[in-house]
């Protein structure tokens, strides 16, 4: 057990949570939902998709998506992990979609995106990448219900100039079990 910094679970003065407190010097160590950024990226009506080496969920198919770092844009750290993910170079367009997965206390924004050229290859992350046709996805493959939603909602406003971005469709929570 940690001797040094926040180890205590309590309600600070002034709160109304719990928190992790440092007994000596009372500081919070505040947790806060972590945010992933993705894209949803096309060459010529196909999609990006990369087949996960790792977990959660190997080897199902996704999006190119993953945690933001510190100090990127929510835009800049989309590129980035369709870069790291996929080799792939790409122009992102506009914001298609916020998905708020509490039980996992994430915050999802999906972007549509415009693949550079079609030379796409494997990451560290990936086990295989692919650009597919909408009618020939990997349905029955993908990944994590937000993959379907982003897919989804794309399609709704592909060639669409504006749009209010999605959310989580009515009563989805994002669970696997619940979808």
């Amino acid at each position: 057990m940690r001797d040094k910094g926040p180890r205590i679970r309590k309600v600070p003065s002034g709160d109304d949570r719990e928190r992790l407190v440092c007994p000596d010097c009372e500081y919070i160590a505040y947790e806060n939902p972590k945010v992933v950024v993705g894209v949803v990226a096309t060459w010529e009506g196909k999609l990006l998709m990369c087949r996960r080496a790792i977990e959660p969920r190997r080897g199902y198919w996704t999006l190119p998506a993953g945690f933001m770092e510190m100090g990127e844009s929510p835009e800049e750290g989309a590129a980035r992990e369709a870069r790291e993910e996929a080799r792939a170079e790409l122009q992102i367009i506009d914001l298609l979609a916020v998905y708020s997965l509490r039980h996992i206390s994430q915050l999802q924004l999906f972007f549509r995106a415009r693949l550079s050229s079609p030379n796409v290859s494997a990451g560290p992350e990936s086990e295989e990448v692919g650009l597919f046709g909408f009618d020939d996805l990997p349905a029955g493959e993908l990944a994590f219900p937000s993959v379907h939603w982003a897919i989804r909602h794309f399609q709704e406003v592909r060639d669409a100039s504006a749009f209010a971005p999605f959310r989580n469709p009515v009563g989805s929570t994002g669970d696997m079990r619940g979808r």
